[in-house]
């Protein structure tokens, strides 16, 4: 998928990376995360108090807890695109710290993809397991799709990601799901119909039901 700081995308019109015919650069991790962000901040900033304690499509996360989660997942992955170090070994309670954390988050996102944009943030590697920083990057990407995905489901509201952004989960999620699912970062992937849409499958892939409904809806 990856060659240095440069992804092919065959089959695609426009200029050819490398010489190679009918390929087109993919977009930058920086553009990605900003398209991704742009819709995950609202979801967060609408986020009533009243529905922190709510459950999610997510396994055994609440809300709060899922908001946590993914405010941690941006604050490491922008130390990732530095090549520095990321601890995942404990998640702050940033909800419950006492600060406006709906407008923290939209600041760390904002952050996060400054990190990204960074020159030569895509290149090389990162991470303790040394993986090719654009596949790092693209864990990120997912986690601000579909947990936002999560927490819209979770508060009654609708969620599409960004189109160039489904495009390149599409692939990303083929090549990491069988050593997510081995590792329990996916659970099983969830059956749906033949003619399920692009994000519907991306959904099921990571083992969400993409027709979770809220207790009670």
């Amino acid at each position: 998928m990856t060659y240095e700081n440069e992804t092919v995308v065959r089959g695609q019109e426009g200029g050819a990376p490398g010489g190679v015919p009918g390929a087109t650069r993919a977009p930058s991790l920086g553009v990605l995360l900003g398209a991704a962000a742009e819709r995950a901040v609202p979801v967060v900033r609408g986020i009533p108090d009243e529905a922190l304690a709510a459950p999610t499509p997510c396994g055994d996360y609440d809300v709060r807890a899922l908001v946590n989660h993914l405010f941690h997942v941006v604050v490491e992955f922008r130390a990732l695109a530095a090549k520095q170090p990321a601890d995942f070994s404990r998640t702050p309670d940033r909800v419950g710290a006492g600060g406006d954390w709906r407008e923290e988050f939209a600041g760390a996102a904002a952050r996060l993809v400054a990190a990204w944009s960074a020159p030569g943030a895509e290149e090389g590697t990162t991470g303790g397991m040394g993986l090719p920083a654009r596949t790092v990057g693209c864990m990120a990407l997912l986690d601000l799709t579909v947990h936002a995905w999560d927490l819209a489901r979770a508060t009654g509201r609708t969620y599409l990601p960004d189109a160039g952004v489904l495009d390149t989960l599409d692939e990303a999620v083929a090549e990491m799901a069988p050593t997510a699912r081995r590792m329990g970062f996916f659970a099983d992937p969830v059956p749906v119909a033949r003619d399920a849409g692009r994000f519907e499958q991306l959904l099921a892939a990571t083992g969400r039901d993409p027709s979770w409904e809220r207790p009670g809806d």
